[in-house]
């Protein structure tokens, strides 16, 4: 109860001051992928419930490349604000897994089924340890493979210990760390 009274008020707070950032975010992104500025897509949530998760477009309708200001967007986290939304209506959680695509989380087995209980949150532990996953799975020879056989999975190991552990003094380190590193 505290966690989501948590997540109404700074949700309800960051959208006001953002607003007017995010209105021209919005109206960039739109201009520079020939697009509404607004990339929604399914996610699986909280008890393997899939739900829409709303980003920035950062990448070009037309060439399917990031763009020039999607790269920008990217590299400061500005293309995330828009789930600030996702916390307000209750799908997200500032603090919890990132959410996936069909065909990860959803498939888990056994006890890292446990990841499922957890709202899918903006940051997270696994997310601070691979804030540059992009560029790293960009210098693997096979990405794919690389992201289910190492990544994906220690993702899921990083999940397990704060489903484990999880509090609000660890969601605020976890914000903290994620604001200040």
């Amino acid at each position: 109860m505290a966690k989501r009274l948590f997540d109404i008020v700074f949700s309800v707070l960051a959208l006001l001051i953002l607003a007017p950032f995010l209105l021209i975010a919005v109206i960039l992104a739109a201009f520079d992928t020939a697009s509404n500025g607004i990339f929604c897509q399914q996610r699986i949530g909280q008890y393997g419930k899939p739900f829409m998760i709303f980003k920035l477009r950062s990448m070009h309708t037309r060439t399917g490349n990031v763009s020039a200001m999607g790269n920008f967007f990217r590299k400061y986290k500005i293309d995330e604000w828009p789930q600030l939304l996702n916390v307000l209506l209750g799908c997200m959680t500032f603090v919890g897994p990132r959410p996936d695509i069909a065909g990860y989380y959803d498939l888990l087995q056994g006890e890292d089924r446990k990841v499922l209980a957890l709202k899918p949150g903006i940051t997270s532990m696994a997310s601070l340890k691979y804030y540059n996953e992009e560029a790293l799975l960009r210098q693997q020879n096979n990405p794919l493979y690389y992201n289910d056989t190492v990544i994906f999975p220690d993702k899921v190991k990083m999940n397990l210990e704060y489903y484990h552990n999880h509090n609000l003094w660890i969601d605020l380190k976890i914000l903290w760390k994620t604001f200040f590193r």
